[in-house]
C-alpha cells in the first residue's frame, strides 16, 4: 500500500474532506498539523513550493496537490492507482 501525508490545519473545511475520501478508502495517512509545534509549515513550504494552502496531500513522496486535485485524481480514478487499490 502506497504511503500517504496530509498536511493540514485545524478547522479547515478543504482538510475535512481530503481526510474524509482518503478514510472512505480506508487509506491510513500520517497527518501533519502545520499549526501545531515542529516544523511541519516549513517542510511543507520545501516539499510544495508555492502552496499556500492546505491541504497538501503526497502520495508515495509525490505531490498530489490540495483537496480539488485528491478529489479530482478519484474521479478520474487515478487516485485509486496511486494508492494501489485499482481493481
Amino acid at each position: 500500500m502506497a504511503v500517504v501525508e496530509i498536511y493540514t490545519r485545524p478547522m479547515c473545511g478543504f482538510c475535512y474532506r481530503a481526510k474524509k475520501l482518503l478514510d472512505s478508502k480506508g487509506v491510513s495517512y500520517s497527518e501533519y498539523d502545520i499549526w501545531g509545534e515542529g516544523d511541519h509549515k516549513e517542510v511543507m513550504a520545501k516539499r510544495a513550493p508555492g502552496a499556500q494552502t492546505v491541504p497538501q496531500v503526497f502520495i508515495d513522496d509525490v505531490l498530489i496537490g490540495g483537496c480539488d486535485d485528491l478529489m479530482e485524481a478519484d474521479a478520474n480514478g487515478k487516485l485509486d492507482k496511486l494508492l494501489g487499490t485499482a481493481a
